[in-house]
């Protein structure tokens, strides 16, 4: 029998529904107490205790991975990004590292336009002031008279870009890689060195991986290109950002606002000055809500668990038409 430690948030109220499944393969399932994530201390209490794991963001170091082996086989991360796990130990180590690509590309992107709409026409203050018994007029902007600079032209990239473009506005892109020239003139974006796509952004929308190149991307000196009047959107993950870069960006009026659903803690602690900020939207890492995506990811995760561990998954459909929704 398999030892299996589900810790992903997302998945441990589900796990009722999939309890026979688990079952079935027997695979003795702990799920510890979790709110956002697990840190390295936590995880050590599991450690040389469990074959695989199905995680959410949490933090499988070095010392936890070498800690784990030779036992755990596989971590299946559920979702996508996988920056929480140190890959070079883990392959060095023999355990395999199994993610669902491209799960959450639609919702994400849908929430950069519902940020780029709410800035753009004010809708959030609008609501404030006429609930505060204020009739106020404000400025507000066509989407076709703005500049979208995106920074990671991947696949949520590619999808905010498309959507950008349906509302005619003025499309720049910045990559580490190279970009499709056949996407480059399908959405009419023009690919722009990092300083002049923030000079000339009305929105700039983060949707590039977190990796040593992106880490603090935006921080006081890149920030000081930024275009006067600009928003900063962040969908991808937090430490991309030196928040004290951004709160003193956002106090000095270098930006406009901010829309972050990502934060360099989290959950955010409470006495983040940007709780009090009147001109930044905030999410709690909301942007996958998508209860169609979240069910493909949940099926995906257990099939890469099944495989990590060696195990048949054949009679996977069956179990999906017989616990699916």
């Amino acid at each position: 029998m398999y030892t299996i430690l589900l810790s992903a948030p997302y998945m441990i109220p589900e796990y009722p529904r999939f309890r026979p499944l688990f079952e079935a393969y027997g695979l003795r399932v702990i799920i510890p107490p979790v709110k956002e994530r697990l840190e390295e201390e936590e995880l050590m209490q599991y450690a040389g205790k469990i074959d695989g794991a199905i995680c959410g963001d949490d933090r499988f170091t070095a010392r936890v991975l070498q800690a784990s082996a030779p036992r755990l086989k596989v971590i299946s991360k559920w979702g996508t990004g996988v920056d929480s796990i140190d890959r070079a130990t883990a392959a060095r180590l023999g355990i395999q590292v199994r993610n669902t690509p491209n799960a959450f590309t639609d919702p994400v992107a849908d929430t950069v336009l519902g940020y780029i709409l709410a800035f753009a026409r004010g809708l959030p203050w609008l609501d404030q002031a006429m609930k505060a018994g204020r009739w106020e007029k404000r400025v507000g902007y066509a989407l076709n008279e703005r500049t979208l600079g995106v920074i990671g032209v991947g696949n949520i990239g590619k999808a905010v870009l498309r959507r950008a473009r349906a509302f005619g506005m003025r499309l720049l892109g910045n990559d580490i890689r190279p970009i499709d020239p056949a996407f480059v003139r399908e959405v009419g974006v023009t690919m722009v060195p990092l300083e002049r796509l923030l000079a000339e952004s009305d929105f700039i929308s983060l949707n590039c991986d977190l990796n040593p190149t992106s880490y603090h991307l935006i921080n006081a000196e890149t920030l000081a290109h930024v275009k006067p009047g600009a928003v900063l959107i962040n969908t991808a993950r937090g430490p991309i950002v030196d928040e004290v870069a951004l709160v003193q960006a956002l106090r000095d009026g270098r930006l406009a606002g901010a829309a972050l659903d990502v934060f360099e803690q989290e959950p955010l602690p409470l006495n983040s000055p940007l709780r009090s900020m009147p001109n930044v939207l905030l999410a709690p890492h909301n942007a996958n809500a998508s209860p169609r995506a979240w069910e493909r990811v949940h099926w995906n995760t257990l099939r890469n668990l099944l495989e990590g561990l060696g195990l048949p998954t054949e009679d996977l459909p069956a179990w999906q038409q017989r616990l699916g929704r």
